[in-house]
């Protein structure tokens, strides 16, 4: 019989459950994980126990009523927490995303046919062992396959971020995916419409950040993601995923690669409409753009205009922003544009590693100083620029005698 090590707290609530007379597992990607040999990062527990039942067995005190429709209560134990829910069939999905009503069941193989692929409708405790009645443990471990639970389209008519799911499973685990299946996912591809924009972009994002996520990024798919991509060839779109597959495995920096199909050095504002779109935070976005906009971008300049540039662009957006348009540009560009945006980061990490003056608060001298000469006003940021400015030239040490001598002469003009 097969055997799983369950996190303990996951094994005293499955006991606990058992011994009060109810059937109940593990079950899912705990499941799937451990199978794989990598431990899950959540235990989640199916069980013939209504929700009421649940909280009698464990107490009000250790329980959250997380989801008492659907049937999920959260059980505190051992420090840990675990969700609980009750046995169930699915109705209709009128919405495409989620049941119009759920219905409580008593048998663990009916739960497990509402899920959407067979390595994730496994269930397990000490007592039965592995209950696995699609053949998950066989898909994955020999077929090292992904296939849906019965009828693809009917799985995928149900709930369309299962579209995005399937490719996201295949590539996390570098598996194949089932004919039928893939047919049945692209078939009702444009189902995905429906879905938030946050589904949307969690599940690219882990799919990104796969280690080789070309093999699961369909032109089908992504075009209705990213409708935008519609204007993007087949044999660019082929060289576009090379790309992509050579950017370090960081699903923002590779959504940054995929998106620069869209884009050139002077304007962004495709990607910006992408990101948007997707719900990505501020700061994900201004990653993005800032990253694809230095990848795209010339460096023809000499040595010295290369070095000032590199300075400004650390004191504005830092080292990682650097590194992040090396990244890129290394996957997307010619080897010759490589090297030259290979030149301009190493002026940047010289930069750092010197401790050069890259920002006004890096300066010797601060507004309060500036203040004092020339007074308050709009011309206070006038001088700081300008200071930071000759500094980054060479023409003014960053020293702050220097400087306010110089702050007092610009004052004085």
């Amino acid at each position: 019989m097969t055997r799983i090590q369950m996190e303990n707290g996951a094994a005293k609530v499955v006991e606990r459950l058992l011994c009060a007379g109810h059937d109940a597992y593990v079950v899912g990607g705990c499941v799937r994980d451990a199978l794989l040999g990598k431990a899950p990062n959540d235990w989640d527990i199916c069980a013939s126990a209504l929700p009421e039942e649940t909280m009698a067995l464990f107490g009000e005190e250790n329980c959250i009523p997380t989801g008492l429709k659907h049937g999920t209560v959260t059980v505190k134990m051992d420090g840990g927490f675990y969700e609980v829910t009750t046995f169930r069939m699915d109705g209709d999905y009128s919405d495409g995303r989620h049941p119009d009503r759920v219905d409580f069941v008593k048998n663990v193989c009916a739960d497990l046919a509402r899920r959407d692929f067979t390595i994730n409708a496994m269930a397990y405790n000490d007592r039965d062992g592995l209950v696995d009645p699609f053949g998950g443990a066989e898909d994955l471990l020999v077929r090292r396959v992904v296939r849906a639970v019965g009828d693809p389209m009917a799985r995928f008519s149900e709930d369309a971020l299962r579209v995005m799911r399937l490719f996201r499973f295949a590539a996390r685990y570098g598996l194949e995916i089932d004919a039928e299946t893939k047919a049945g996912a692209i078939a009702l591809r444009r189902n995905l419409r429906c879905v938030s924009g946050e589904r949307t972009r969690e599940e690219l994002l882990k799919l990104l950040a796969a280690a080789k996520p070309s093999a699961y990024l369909p032109k089908e798919i992504i075009d209705v993601i990213v409708p935008e991509m519609e204007t993007v060839g087949g044999a660019a779109y082929e060289q576009l995923l090379c790309a992509v597959d050579a950017v370090p495995a960081d699903g923002e920096l590779r959504l940054a690669a995929l998106l620069s199909a869209l884009c050139t050095a002077s304007s962004q504002t495709p990607a910006e409409r992408v990101i948007k779109r997707l719900h990505c935070s501020n700061k994900t976005m201004n990653r993005i753009l800032l990253a694809v906009k230095g990848a795209l971008d010339d460096y023809q300049e000499e040595d010295g205009a290369l070095h000032v540039r590199a300075r400004y662009a650390l004191g504005r957006h830092g080292m990682e922003a650097v590194e992040d348009m090396l990244a890129l540009g290394s996957a997307l560009r010619s080897p010759e544009a490589a090297g030259r945006l290979e030149r301009f980061a190493a002026h940047a990490r010289m930069a750092k590693a010197q401790r050069l003056c890259c920002s006004l608060k890096e300066l010797a001298v601060t507004g309060q100083d500036v203040m004092q000469l020339s007074g308050p006003g709009p011309q206070t940021g006038v001088v700081l620029s300008a200071l930071l400015d000759a500094v980054i030239r060479g023409t003014l040490q960053n020293e702050r005698g220097a400087l306010l001598e110089a702050a007092a002469q610009m004052a004085k003009e």
